[in-house]
């Protein structure tokens, strides 16, 4: 990381992995191409195809040629149509705690869930990072989340995080973490913690995480990845924005509504 991790001063920091989907790809990579990097610059690439999967026209399937062959001459790895949603698939196949990851997808802090700080961006930013360009951006406030008690049957993560929108909104946010904590969060599995930090992006936080521990280790090795798994947490004396106290045994079953 360049510079000094002041909220709101400019910070410079190493992208160990990018993702793209069809929806967004095309225009990165073609920004990548001009750029005349030979292969890219990041410990893995993966150009994923999900979003545009409807074969009603020649556009998409044009699309998806273009993608296929640029991640083969570039050394990016390619996941085709029906292999899954790419922030989804990523934590499954390719997500490691301690990684940066950026994405030309808004719910790629889906990666969080594991301990990764993966950042949604846009093309032009992801195209720089798999030249082998830091990512630029304000050092953000980190808010911390501390959860407690455990969910009720019927309740589930996703209610979890509606009720974090309930407290936050969906605005003022920009340039905030949501670091979450607390003896609540040994009850929550990897997926329960992946829908927490996915839908961080609907807060406008730059993105969220979660410690990696033994929950993250159980996942890791159910998906014969356990080698990528190390213990992450915060230092005793970290210091936060502010912290926020969630009892998980209070929250009930939520819904969405129009505003």
């Amino acid at each position: 990381m360049e510079g000094e991790y002041k909220p709101g001063e400019e910070i410079a920091v190493r992208i160990d992995q990018t993702l793209t989907q069809d929806a967004t790809g095309t225009m990165a990579y073609l920004q990548f191409e001009a750029m005349g990097v030979p292969k890219v610059n990041t410990e893995l690439s993966v150009s994923y195809v999900d979003h545009n999967t409807i074969q009603i026209g020649f556009e998409n399937a044009d699309d998806h040629k273009y993608l296929q062959s640029v991640a083969k001459k570039y050394g990016i790895y390619y996941s085709r149509a029906g292999n899954g949603i790419c922030h989804q698939v990523h934590l499954e196949r390719f997500g490691a705690p301690g990684k940066t990851l950026l994405g030309s997808d808004s719910h790629t802090p889906t990666g969080g869930g594991i301990g990764m700080i993966a950042i949604g961006a846009g093309g032009l930013d992801v195209a720089a990072a798999m030249a082998g360009e830091p990512f630029r951006m304000r050092a953000p406030k980190v808010v911390k989340i501390n959860l407690t008690g455990r969910l009720n049957p019927w309740v589930s993560a996703k209610d979890v995080i509606l009720k974090v929108l309930e407290i936050f909104s969906t605005h003022g946010n920009v340039g905030v973490v949501f670091e979450y904590g607390g003896e609540g969060i040994k009850t929550l599995t990897v997926p329960e913690r992946a829908t927490i930090t996915n839908m961080g992006a609907e807060c406008g936080v730059t993105t969220s995480v979660f410690p990696s521990d033994e929950v993250t280790k159980k996942f890791l090795e159910a998906q014969e990845r356990g080698d990528v798994w190390q213990e992450l947490k915060p230092d005793d004396d970290a210091e936060y924005e502010k912290v926020v106290d969630l009892d998980l045994s209070e929250i009930e079953p939520l819904a969405a509504t129009p505003h």
